[in-house]
């Protein structure tokens, strides 16, 4: 089958990385006289208008009979970082398109990537994609928002709390774009980290899994995740795997900043686990509920301080790799 491959671009991604990384791949596709379109997004959401477009003129779920009589195969690559990709999936499962995604990173963090076996070198990750003779389904989560009813999907993870307020920092940290060119984007994020540490209270939250209530009166960090990375490759937690359609929340109460200190010592060596303060919980489904307002983020994305009260439970997404 040939293919005709639509390239979504977000030129500033990794603090305009988007731009080289689709330079590269252009002439990879030029070469190799492949078909191939490209649109460069330019404000925010024109991501989202360019999916629309091409789910109405190109884009159709694989495998259906009728696209044995086309002579293309239309396939989606996003070149972006996780924020990119994440709308899109997501613009993709509100309209409910089971439609193949495929993807070359070029963020700051890159965590979907690590995460789900994609190279974060865009010349090897465009040859997993042009080898690949079929998609392949990966376990993604959804999630629902009961206050304000708002539905989306969860591609990294999704947290509340110093989780949410490092995301925060990050983003608007003056020096990110400029240490992204240098592929120092994970160090904004220790940097923030260290700044928000001493900001950051406990808060109570109630969690509801496998059939079990846990109160906490002092959370700190509360993640639920795909896979083992948030923040630029930490692996925050050390055994999740994205191949099962279990997923696990992360929770570290605030005790003595010694002790919260301690466990960020732990964390370069995946050691954090031992800690008491650290709790893992492995389900199928989840309730979160904060009742006080905390910063929140959504694969890197920024949710500012609100109450919460989050359903999660597993989803699909069909990934060209």
């Amino acid at each position: 089958m040939k293919f005709h491959y639509h390239l979504l671009i977000n030129p500033a991604s990794g603090g305009g990385k988007g731009t080289i990384v689709a330079d590269k791949i252009i002439q990879l596709l030029k070469n190799n006289q492949y078909f191939f379109s490209t649109y460069y997004t330019e404000y925010a959401n024109h991501e989202i208008e360019y999916l629309n477009e091409l789910v109405d003129q190109y884009l159709t779920p694989w495998g259906k009979k009728e696209n044995l009589s086309e002579p293309f195969f239309h396939l989606l690559i996003v070149i972006g970082g996780d924020g990119t990709l994440h709308q899109v999936v997501e613009a993709l499962h509100l309209l409910n398109k089971e439609i193949p995604v495929a993807f070359i990173p070029a963020g700051s963090g890159n965590d979907f990537a690590r995460g789900f076996g994609i190279s974060r070198e865009p010349v090897k990750a465009f040859w997993q994609i042009i080898k690949a003779q079929e998609p392949k389904n990966i376990n993604i989560l959804a999630y629902h928002e009961q206050a304000s009813d708002k539905k989306g999907i969860i591609l990294n993870n999704l947290g509340i709390g110093i989780d949410g307020a490092i995301v925060h920092q990050a983003n608007t940290t003056a020096s990110k774009q400029k240490l992204s060119k240098y592929k120092l984007g994970a160090f904004v994020y220790i940097v923030s980290a260290l700044k928000i540490l001493f900001q950051q209270k406990g808060f109570p939250v109630l969690i509801e899994a496998n059939g079990k209530e846990y109160n906490f009166k002092k959370a700190f960090l509360c993640t639920t995740t795909t896979h083992p990375y948030f923040g630029g490759g930490v692996a925050i937690a050390p055994t999740a795997n994205s191949s099962v359609v279990n997923f696990d929340f992360i929770l570290v109460e605030r005790h003595s900043l010694l002790k919260v200190l301690g466990l960020l010592f732990l964390l370069p060596f995946k050691k954090h686990d031992k800690a008491k303060s650290f709790i893992q919980i492995n389900t199928t489904k989840l309730r979160i509920i904060s009742t006080t307002a905390q910063f929140g983020q959504v694969d890197g994305e920024v949710i500012l301080p609100n109450a919460f009260d989050y359903v999660i439970t597993p989803a699909k997404q069909k990934l060209w790799s």
